[in-house]
């Protein structure tokens, strides 16, 4: 049974730089900041950054996989708070995502309140999923 405080299985995601471009070519989003090193130190960056919807969209993975059921998430919701800064490189950037349920509700439902990390500091600000838990 679920109960406020447990922990979803921790996940770790490398993002690389062709990981960009296969979510640029899904989400048509084609800002060069998501792949132009040089426009994106141009523009004050500190290098190539993810999109933060993938970012986002990784750190709903951390809750699908916990439910098995990417249909469980009722509300989602975030703010972006800090770039991933993907290197062009083989190891590219590594995200770090844990949660915890925050409350179990009468109608069946959770919140769960995730924290995104890279190299050690928030990427994400209140990052929480409203969730369906399964009836057992």
């Amino acid at each position: 049974m679920t109960a406020p405080g447990d922990e979803l299985p921790p996940l770790e995601v490398r993002v690389r730089r062709a990981d960009l471009v296969r979510y640029a070519g899904a989400a048509l989003d084609f800002n060069p900041i998501h792949w132009n090193e040089k426009l994106a130190t141009e523009v004050g960056l500190p290098g190539v950054i993810a999109h933060g919807m993938f970012t986002m969209a990784l750190a709903g993975r951390l809750v699908t996989n916990w439910l098995d059921d990417p249909g469980a998430i009722v509300e989602y919701g975030a703010r972006f708070i800090r770039p991933v800064v993907v290197p062009n490189d083989a190891d590219g950037a590594l995200v770090e995502l844990t949660g915890k349920v925050k409350d179990v509700r009468e109608d069946g439902t959770a919140r769960v309140d995730i924290t995104a990390r890279f190299e050690g500091r928030a990427v994400l600000g209140k990052a929480i999923a409203i969730v369906r838990l399964p009836k057992n």
